[in-house]
């Protein structure tokens, strides 16, 4: 506020200046709005506007005998002020109140301050959240709720604090308490499905690899399809100690819980990536390189670079209890994860990596269906004519290149909880799509050379099978 000197009639600041004696009777109620500007209270129509209740006990720990009582709002977005390194949530009204009395710093008042924010009726998915501006968090500050309670209602929303500083009401995306249980029912459920067809799809590679002979090849995609399978496994398997043990582990332990999720969940990325890759060869190269101990060196860069990327952010201190809140506040879940004040990281390696894979992904798939379209014209391989077969090795490739992790991005929003519902049943089932789509693309062509890789190529030197 020192930057704007003078110019105190700028639009968007506005200020409310108070002379109230030591030996207040009586406590001070204060108007404001983002349009009106603070002012007292008999002067703004009650209702339309947010109010200010400051205690008794503010005046009686001040030595003076008259101090000033400063309120200002600040309107954000004109300002370009209180923005917080990587904030999904919103600002009521883009709208900051600040509120000083004398010149000294104030807290730990017994009876609080009481901030009440006026608005419309928020949707079930919005929760409301009085916090302030710390200075002190971060890097450049951001929002902290330390010491406020939030009362929210239908048209208002009560915030009671015991400092004094800058406040506002954040509104955060969140689901209802029954939507939250239901989710973590399914997705409980869904990890239990996953690792058992994770498992299955790992013992039918493996029986593939034993009982038919195979060129290096589909031993390679085998090898890549099994290692894929396993990190989803131990994603699973991580989330489901996750929420079971979250809540009851020492901070320390939680810290490693968390970081093995992030592991986990980084490895199945980086396979998946792997798996694009291997495609791209086999349908744009048509395997014209020779690489040697290749798989043994897909396996170092699969389960290799997450442990880098999780080392840095173990080192930062970026592990530790994140909770998930429901629209009335209650905390439906505990986990280890990325904690809140390292949003971030998670920004960065999870959404930002991701959407480099997908992107890439989504171009190899591209290549391979014109590829197999180009293959079917040719008649090459007779089995995948029927349509059925085409649909299910699509879906089947869809989801072996991780386009369900997708919906991530669109879960965000008024309407997003069909979108969760969405993403957490369609990743549950993505270890069963994979299972049956390997049990039709390879146990058929195992059995019929005509199908085999090696026929194809012989064949067709620029075309190559989805093997």
């Amino acid at each position: 506020l020192l930057q704007l000197g003078q110019h105190q009639c700028l639009a968007g600041l506005k200020r409310l200046l108070l002379n109230v004696s030591r030996a207040v009777t009586r406590d001070v109620l204060i108007t404001f709005s983002p349009t009106a500007g603070p002012s007292r209270l008999n002067t703004t129509e009650k209702g339309k506007a947010g109010t200010i209740h400051l205690p008794r006990e503010l005046f009686r720990s001040l030595s003076s005998q008259t101090v000033r009582v400063v309120v200002t709002v600040l309107n954000i977005q004109q300002f370009g002020m209180f923005k917080e390194a990587n904030q999904t949530a919103k600002v009521l009204d883009n709208t900051v109140v600040g509120i000083t009395v004398g010149e000294s710093s104030i807290s730990g008042l017994q009876e609080p301050v009481q901030l009440t924010f006026t608005h419309r009726e928020l949707p079930q998915s919005v929760t409301p959240q009085c916090v302030f501006w710390d200075p002190s968090k971060g890097l450049a500050g951001g929002w902290s709720s330390s010491g406020c309670v939030t009362q929210p209602g239908d048209n208002r929303t009560v915030c009671s604090c015991d400092h004094l500083t800058f406040f506002t009401l954040l509104l955060t995306q969140a689901l209802d308490g029954s939507t939250a249980k239901a989710l973590l029912a399914v997705a409980t459920a869904g990890c239990g499905v996953a690792m058992a067809f994770s498992i299955f799809t790992i013992a039918f590679c493996i029986f593939i690899r034993c009982r038919f002979r195979l060129e290096e090849t589909v031993c390679i995609n085998l090898g890549l399809h099994m290692n894929l399978m396993g990190s989803l496994f131990l994603l699973n398997l991580a989330f489901l100690l996750n929420t079971g043990l979250s809540g009851r582990t020492h901070p320390r332990t939680c810290r490693v819980l968390g970081g093995l999720t992030h592991y986990c969940l980084l490895c199945c990325f980086t396979w998946m990536a792997l798996e694009g890759c291997q495609l791209y060869l086999l349908f744009v190269k048509v395997l014209g390189i020779y690489i040697p101990h290749y798989l043994g060196k897909l396996c170092l860069v699969g389960w290799g670079f997450p442990v880098l990327v999780v080392g840095v952010a173990g080192g930062l201190g970026s592990y530790g209890e994140y909770n998930i809140h429901t629209t009335d506040q209650q905390v439906i879940a505990h986990l280890c994860w990325i904690t809140s004040e390292h949003l971030l990281l998670h920004y960065i390696t999870n959404c930002g990596y991701f959407g480099l894979i997908f992107l890439f992904n989504m171009a190899v798939f591209g290549v391979v269906t014109q590829k197999s379209c180009s293959l079917q014209g040719t008649g090459a391989v007779q089995g995948y004519r029927k349509p059925w077969k085409v649909a299910l090795g699509a879906a089947g490739l869809f989801c072996l290149l991780g386009a369900t992790w997708a919906l991530e991005f669109l879960t965000y929003g008024i309407s997003s909880a069909p979108m969760v519902y969405l993403f957490t049943i369609l990743n549950c089932l993505q270890g069963i799509f994979i299972f049956i789509w390997l049990v039709i693309l390879y146990y058929p062509k195992a059995k019929e050379p005509t199908g085999s890789l090696s026929y194809i190529i012989r064949h067709d030197k620029t075309i190559t099978a989805s093997q």
